[in-house]
């Protein structure tokens, strides 16, 4: 009937699902050039920035391990993000294309069969933007929301008071973003530097 990678395709193909409707609540296919946000807590708004913000333009496939209430998930995406916009092809581990999201001129569009209904494409660019946007960028609107961006070396960590509710690590290879206040992380492999 069903041979032993098929099954494993399956699953993995529903933990994914799975996985990111418990994440995000909320559905966002295409967002107009009003001001977009995400919700860093509960009451602090994380107002996306502009494309040309990027410390790095990239253009490469990056290679993503998240991990959410003790489960693992892995998958990759397509990131081409320059001065211009943000453009993601999201795919599960066969190839399989899960989902496109595409930030450029103020308007904000994600599509997928899979996630139309459970993924808010603001999380996906907020979490984007944190990692790999200009830090004094990052503190002016954090600050907007009473939290700030710290550095230290290669970390980043997204400060409300005295409490870290992001912490960001930084390497040549890799990128891994803990979020304390959600219970998730994940892991982006990739070329950075």
């Amino acid at each position: 009937m069903y041979n032993n990678r098929t099954i494993k395709s399956i699953f993995f193909t529903i933990l994914c699902l799975i996985f990111l409707l418990t994440i995000n609540s909320c559905a966002s296919q295409a967002a107009s050039k009003e001001q977009l946000y995400a919700y860093i807590t509960n009451n602090a708004r994380f107002i996306l920035l502009h494309p040309e913000k990027i410390e790095n333009p990239m253009d490469m496939i990056q290679h993503i391990s998240a991990s959410y209430q003790g489960q693992t998930y892995f998958f990759n995406a397509l990131v081409q993000a320059d001065e211009t916009g943000i453009e993601m092809i999201l795919l599960n581990e066969m190839g399989v294309n899960m989902g496109n999201l595409s930030y450029k001129d103020g308007s904000l569009n994600f599509s997928s069969l899979l996630f139309s209904s459970s993924m808010r494409a603001e999380y996906i660019v907020a979490d984007f933007q944190l990692c790999f946007y200009d830090p004094a960028a990052l503190n002016k609107t954090l600050g907007q929301s009473r939290l700030a961006l710290v550095l230290d070396g290669t970390t980043r960590r997204i400060q409300n008071g005295r409490e870290t509710i992001i912490e960001i690590e930084k390497t040549q290879k890799a990128v891994t973003l803990t979020n304390h206040l959600r219970g998730y992380s994940y892991t982006l492999e990739g070329e950075f530097l």
